[in-house]
């Protein structure tokens, strides 16, 4: 190995450092403790350092959530392909959602409430984030129904999900109704495309 290419490899080793160690941090104290001084002291590298990789902490909630947007992709698509029917499939991509959202709640706001300096729904969208949204199409554009946009379906769809997570993990909704809230999503709703 030459050294140039041991100089990347550590310094791609020294980013996913500070990508995981704020995201460690910023799940046991919420994003207002992730500091580049409490990083820096954390990761043992001083804040020149942390600098050298990331301009501030808003990049740093950038990096974060492009690596949530990949794991939460990644979940609802082995969700869906676990289940059998279009019904099926999107309730298990709901409850992959909802799960998603409950058990790492800094990295859903990395994704969807702060500000990481990336662009949604655009033609500079970053990949992972495209990405994610297309792990939600593949399962919603299938029950869209006729003459209904399946990118507009699932955007809708998106919205409710995001809504129920939100609202219930500030406590504005009851947890003990997520099931029943799925169902109504996905059962009770007029879902074009699906049986019942």
């Amino acid at each position: 190995m030459s050294v140039q290419e041991r100089k990347q490899r550590e310094r791609a080793d020294r980013e996913r450092l500070i990508v995981a160690t704020a995201r460690e941090l910023a799940e046991q104290q919420g994003w207002d403790a992730v500091t580049t001084r409490r990083l820096a002291e954390r990761i043992e590298y001083s804040q020149p350092v942390l600098y050298s990789h990331f301009r501030g902490k808003r990049e740093i909630i950038g990096a974060v959530a492009l690596q949530g947007a990949t794991e939460m992709a990644q979940a609802v698509r082995a969700a869906a392909s676990a289940a059998d029917g279009p019904r099926a499939r999107v309730t298990a991509l709901a409850r992959a959602y909802l799960a998603f959202a409950a058990r790492h709640p800094a990295v859903y706001d990395a994704l969807f409430q702060l500000d990481g300096g990336l662009a949604y729904a655009q033609e500079d969208t970053p990949e992972p984030l495209k990405d994610a949204f297309a792990a939600l199409l593949e399962c919603l554009g299938e029950v869209a129904g006729d003459g209904v946009e399946p990118g507009l379906f699932t955007e809708v769809f998106w919205a409710s999900l995001h809504g129920v997570a939100t609202l219930t993990r500030a406590g504005r909704l009851p947890l003990e109704d997520s099931e029943s809230r799925v169902e109504l999503l996905v059962d009770r709703l007029p879902v074009p495309g699906t049986p019942g």
